[in-house]
């Protein structure tokens, strides 16, 4: 009798999804008996374990942790999530989250960054885009999934999670010890004109947030005189599909391809147009793309390369080019469970190739002298004390203190190009987009 209503048990968890998600699993309803058969079989070890194993094991444990299993056998994305894993996730869409602050993946067996987000722990401490993490607080990450590695990483603010990474063409591991923190999630970064009118927008990930944030970023610089853009989506993860498409749609004309995906059944096949009205469809473009840049970044830098509406520059993306869809299960946990893949408007596959830039760009990091640094802060802070000691008369100094703050802001904008020689790059390449443009 035990062995039946374990049975019965099983074979529910088989048919939960198709409860919740009736047109991902329309095939569930024609199990065939293999298929039963090997569900006795499940039924059989958990039976033995629950008669035999040294300790007493909770059913709940052993239906987890086999469903973990089963979901990592299929892909490096497609996982179970146990009910506070799933709340983490629904918390992270909405662009706030607590942790380190990376976007990781299974790669060639390996944990492995896909990036580092701007501004976060894990970027401060020096971690890199394609870095494998192959400790975590001591212990190999050896068959690691990604459910476990993100709780083992995630956790209490202030606290510290010791990581140990290879990284590509270096011999010697590298030590990190990250403190972690509440990660709030900002989805434009930096908006500025750079000079000739040329504007900067630097987006870090595709969330609910984003549409809004963008808009706001380019009605901004439109008022300021932009009659160019370079768009910077390196070190940027992905996120949301819909996002991705709200932002492909500021550049592209309404009805445009902008992406569609493929499954193993004709339903799964969906095409995402551009919509709504834009008047950036024609403004010179420069997309900025590297290692870091995934899944939504990827549709957006497509779909541009595959209309010829900018130059996509940098090197090539990370290629995390499929689509999960999040099933709900009804004791709180879910399934991310991968049922198609991305395909840009010209049929061109992402997933495992990336975005190959037109312009190949490889990142150059100026090397400075720490000491020079340390002392140019110590001086600056000196500067900060002694100018609040100072009383100004706002109405006689009000024109001198605009002449400086607009010479301290254009000083930001020149250091800020030449510390970047693919954005250099990028300004060369709108010149000449601009002069084209011009004279045709």
């Amino acid at each position: 009798m035990a062995k039946i209503k374990i049975l019965r048990i099983i074979s529910f968890c088989f048919l939960c999804g198709v409860v919740f998600n009736v047109s991902v699993y329309s095939r569930a309803a024609t199990l065939t008996d293999d298929l039963y058969t090997q569900v006795e079989l499940f039924s059989d070890v958990l039976s033995t374990i629950e008669r035999a194993y040294v300790e007493e094991v909770e059913s709940k444990e052993m239906i987890y942790g086999a469903l973990k299993g089963m979901m990592a056998s299929l892909d490096p994305y497609s996982q179970f999530m146990a009910p506070d894993v799933y709340k983490e996730l629904q918390v992270e869409t909405e662009g706030q989250f607590g942790g380190l602050g990376i976007e990781i993946t299974i790669k060639n067996n390996l944990l492995t960054i896909i990036t580092p987000l701007d501004g976060t722990p894990a970027d401060k401490a020096g971690l890199k885009a394609q870095d494998h993490i192959v400790k975590i607080d001591g212990k190999i990450t050896r068959d690691i999934t990604l459910t476990d590695a993100v709780k083992k990483m995630r956790g209490k603010p202030g606290t510290d999670v010791k990581l140990t990474v290879m990284r590509d063409g270096e011999d010697e591991l590298k030590n990190f010890v990250i403190t972690r923190d509440i990660i709030k999630i900002k989805s434009v970064k930096k908006s500025l004109i750079l000079e000739d009118n040329i504007g900067y927008l630097k987006l870090t990930d595709f969330s609910e947030k984003t549409n809004r944030d963008l808009q706001n970023a380019l009605d901004s610089l439109e008022k300021q005189g932009m009659d160019s853009l370079i768009f910077d989506l390196r070190n940027n993860p992905g996120g949301l599909l819909i996002s991705a498409v709200d932002t492909a749609s500021k550049f592209l004309p309404a009805g445009k391809l902008v992406v569609y995906t493929k499954g193993r059944s004709s339903g799964q096949t969906i095409k995402y147009k551009a919509k709504g009205k834009t008047h950036f469809k024609d403004i010179p473009l420069v997309v900025l793309i590297n290692p870091g840049s995934a899944s939504a970044s990827e549709i957006v830098a497509g779909a541009i390369q595959d209309y010829k509406r900018g130059v996509i520059l940098g090197t090539t993306s990370f290629g995390k080019g499929s689509v999960q869809t999040v099933v709900p299960l009804r004791d709180g946990s879910a399934l991310r469970l991968t049922t198609a893949k991305y395909y840009t408007p010209l049929d061109r596959m992402i997933n495992g190739k990336g975005i190959v830039p037109d312009v190949v760009v490889k990142r150059e990091v100026r090397k400075q002298n720490s000491k020079e640094e340390k002392q140019r802060d110590v001086f600056s802070e000196i500067e900060k004390k002694e100018k609040s000691k100072i009383e100004i008369n706002e109405q006689d100094k009000q024109e001198d203190n605009e002449e400086a703050t607009e010479e301290q802001e254009a000083k930001e904008v020149r250091e800020f190009i030449a510390n970047d020689n693919q954005l250099q790059a990028a300004i060369n390449v709108i010149r000449g987009i601009k002069i084209y443009v011009k004279d045709k």
